[in-house]
């Protein structure tokens, strides 16, 4: 059902965008299918798409009034970049039938389903009932996982520590087996110390028998939380294939696809920039750009573009709070809408950053870092990004330990690294900065 309700998002919105464009084509005596309006409705079809994620539809937002701003905002939005591509070709690349009635037939369509995709996540809750056989600190740690941000959702329902797992005749006892048939578990989760016993295995493959799913500890992160678990950040479990270096095929489209967004981020960059003047002069005076030293692939340094958002006098290279006070009331407003992140398109177009990857840190950071944090270096093995994973999924690092929990989220990267995953990227991002402040 959840996969079920984004596909009715999205032939919806495709059948509703063609099929109001058909219908005017029939009204007004004249064949659609050969003339320029279909680029353009497949162009407003893929703005709606688009609009939609971005507002955290079908399966984001939480609350109803959430929902129907967001379809309205997915559907306005996209109506007014159809007519502002109007105004500056000139003319009237779709009927305003088409667009006004997509509007009112996709903002309640959005809406409804949106209510099929909450359905779904309750189901999805209860689906996934986790039994853990791990250590005492390894259930905490992933209780509050679960309860963050998954990707997957889940609940633990039950939780033995390895010593307590194991069988015994008097009385007769199977632990594993008896808690997760009690608690209806759907998936078993196994920790280092549980996967060396033999007697906890062999319980967990009766369960497997049934139905129930089987999971190591580091695979549940992956699967259902999108990171590697801190335990598992050593060397054995670090040596793996990594896209951009052992797929060539991979790293080719990976470049031509940031090359190409770039070129388009290049075209908002000329836009933006006399506003960003006027608005620097008013409330952010100073140079207008801010050039970063920082460590790129291999570890080689670059100097990284950004429009300036500190007090030019106060700008220095230690860790930026959230709410830092160096920030000044223009320089706010460039950090809220990300525009202080556009420059960095010059950046991509010389190669030295990606769009996808991990984000360059400053040089004694990553000194700072690479002494006290295991195999901190392997994230130098790709060329780092405009926005990553460990960006839509941890959001800002203040601190070393939010520099560690950011690198678990960049492993997972790095493991599972191809286009689909830097697309998924791109898609949160861009639902992340219509939906939330600037970081």
């Amino acid at each position: 059902m959840h996969r079920g309700a984004r596909l009715s998002l999205f032939s919806g919105t495709l059948l509703c965008v063609l099929g109001l464009s058909k219908a005017h084509a029939v009204t007004h005596d004249y064949d659609w299918s050969g003339s320029f309006r279909v680029p353009w409705s497949l162009a407003f079809v893929a703005m709606l798409w688009v609009g939609a994620y971005a507002f955290g539809l079908p399966d984001q937002t939480r609350t109803r009034r959430g929902a129907v701003l967001g379809a309205l905002g997915a559907t306005v939005t996209a109506a007014g970049l159809i007519s502002v591509a109007q105004l500056v070709g000139g003319s009237a690349v779709l009927p305003r039938v088409v667009v006004l009635g997509s509007v009112a037939v996709l903002t309640p369509w959005y809406v409804l389903c949106w209510m099929v995709a909450g359905d779904a996540r309750t189901r999805a809750a209860d689906r996934d009932r986790v039994l853990v056989v791990a250590a005492d600190d390894e259930v905490a740690v992933l209780t509050s996982e679960l309860e963050r941000s998954p990707e997957r959702a889940g609940v633990i329902v039950g939780a033995l520590v390895p010593a307590g797992a194991v069988s015994t005749s008097i009385p007769p006892c199977r632990p594993v087996l008896d808690l997760a048939r009690a608690a209806r578990a759907s998936v078993v989760v196994l920790g280092r110390d549980a996967q060396g016993d033999d007697d906890i295995v062999t319980q967990a493959a009766m369960l497997h028998e049934e139905g129930v799913r089987i999971r190591t500890l580091s695979l549940f992160y992956e699967q259902w939380l999108g990171k590697l678990p801190i335990g598992e950040l050593e060397r054995v479990s670090l040596l793996f294939d990594i896209g951009e270096l052992h797929q060539t095929r991979y790293a080719r489209v990976k470049r031509l696809v940031d090359l190409a967004l770039a070129a388009l981020g290049l075209v908002a960059l000329m836009i933006v920039l006399p506003f960003v003047v006027i608005g620097d002069t008013l409330g952010n005076r100073g140079r207008l750009f801010y050039l970063q030293t920082r460590v790129g692939q291999g570890g080689r340094t670059f100097e990284m573009t950004k429009f300036r958002t500190m007090r030019a006098d106060v700008e220095g290279s230690e860790w930026t709070a959230e709410r830092d006070a160096r920030i000044t009331p223009f320089g706010r407003v460039l950090r809220r809408t990300h525009l202080d992140e556009l420059p960095q398109v010059l950046n991509v177009l010389r190669g030295e950053l990606s769009i996808v990857g991990p984000r360059p840190e400053q040089p004694q950071v990553v000194e700072e870092l690479a002494d006290k944090i295991p195999f901190y270096r392997l994230r130098h093995l790709v060329r780092p990004g405009l926005t990553g994973w460990a960006q839509v999924k941890f959001h800002y690092a203040s601190s070393e330990a939010d520099a560690l929990e950011k690198l678990q989220y960049e492993f997972f990267y790095l493991r599972r690294q191809s286009l689909s995953l830097d697309l998924r990227v791109v898609g949160r991002t861009v639902r992340e900065v219509v939906g939330r402040e600037g970081r």
